[in-house]
């Protein structure tokens, strides 16, 4: 996910680099960083400078350079199922991939969160439902954000959230180079791939992106990933009526990923209102494309439960909401959504 910096020079007190920087010039120790950080997790009203048990030289430090938080929540809406919750976190956001089935896409790049931003959006979360597992996936390409993420990741695996790497999914349009240093940087995570098409032309037209990263040169990377970490590898695959739904796709995909240990995930298409040039894959077309994925090739495939639609928070329908752009209304995607 992506974002603008902060207006103010208040840095987010879950930057972690920034914060252990800071510490050691003031003669702090970083060990208090956990302790800090579950002090804000466990008091929303917390006030940095009434945080019990730090050394003194700690406090002007904390209230002079950090907040609490540099985010908030606008507003919080629940599906009608109740099964899904969608949260509005101000913070500007944006894409520079261009997919041109989502409309993330359509807005544009702005800039790159901070590692703090990342992490305080699972603060947020974590204070409506307890939280088990955590997807990058939905404003923005997160290996575009490489440094930032791996320094999220690490605060999120350890004191005071203790998340599994097994719980975490990092999806990516395919950033050879990232993916290249990801598995000696943050073992154990999974790794999500929106393939979305099983040939190089029909990817380049519906994914800008793909023309800098070649569908050759993705796929003996990904064989090298896998490789190196004995991990099944998550492929996601849009579903584009009369694009890349046919049975001939089905086949085309099959045979590039037959090698592989994977998981494919075929995602219904969700419209976009007047963005949208796509239409849905029907019901016999998907089922059709899962047999011949699973029968001809062996290949362990799922379709993707839709939730959220209904308060536009299933998958691509992230987009700022231009009629109301002054109030900067988004609208979220699936992967941001927690499921209770």
């Amino acid at each position: 996910m992506q974002s603008g910096k902060n207006t103010m020079s208040f840095r987010s007190i879950f930057d972690a680099g920034e914060l252990k920087s800071e510490l050691e010039k003031s003669g702090v120790k970083p060990s208090f960083m956990p302790y800090i950080w579950k002090q804000v997790i466990q008091n929303p009203d917390a006030q940095l400078d009434q945080i019990p048990s730090l050394p003194s030289a700690a406090y002007p430090l904390l209230t002079s350079k950090f907040k609490t938080l540099t985010s908030c929540v606008h507003s919080a809406m629940d599906s009608s199922d109740q099964l899904t919750t969608k949260l509005l976190i101000k913070l500007q956001v944006g894409c520079k991939m261009g997919c041109t089935f989502c409309a993330t896409g359509s807005m544009g790049f702005k800039s790159n969160l901070t590692s703090g931003e990342i992490v305080e959006q699972l603060v947020h979360a974590s204070r409506i439902s307890p939280i088990r597992n955590v997807v990058f996936m939905g404003m923005g390409e997160p290996l575009n954000n490489y440094g930032a993420l791996v320094e999220a990741i690490h605060v999120m695996t350890g004191p005071p959230f203790h998340l599994s790497p097994k719980k975490i999914t990092v999806s990516t349009v395919g950033i050879i180079h990232a993916i290249k240093k990801l598995h000696i940087d943050l073992p154990g995570l999974n790794l999500a791939v929106s393939l979305h098409a099983p040939v190089q032309e029909i990817r380049c037209q519906i994914m800008p992106a793909a023309r800098a990263f070649p569908l050759v040169k993705l796929m003996d990377t990904l064989q090298e990933y896998q490789k190196n970490t004995q991990q099944k590898i998550f492929i996601e695959y849009i579903m584009l009526d009369g694009v890349n739904d046919e049975e001939q796709n089905a086949h085309q995909l099959g045979k590039l990923l037959e090698t592989f240990q994977v998981v494919v995930n075929l995602i219904p298409f969700n419209p976009i209102g007047d963005l949208s040039k796509f239409s849905t894959s029907n019901e016999e077309k998907v089922s059709s494309f899962q047999k011949i994925l699973r029968g001809t090739y062996g290949i362990r495939t799922t379709v993707r439960k839709e939730m959220g639609q209904d308060i536009s928070g299933a998958c691509g329908q992230l987009v700022v909401n231009k009629s109301s752009i002054e109030n900067t209304v988004l609208l979220t995607d699936i992967e941001d959504l927690q499921v209770r």
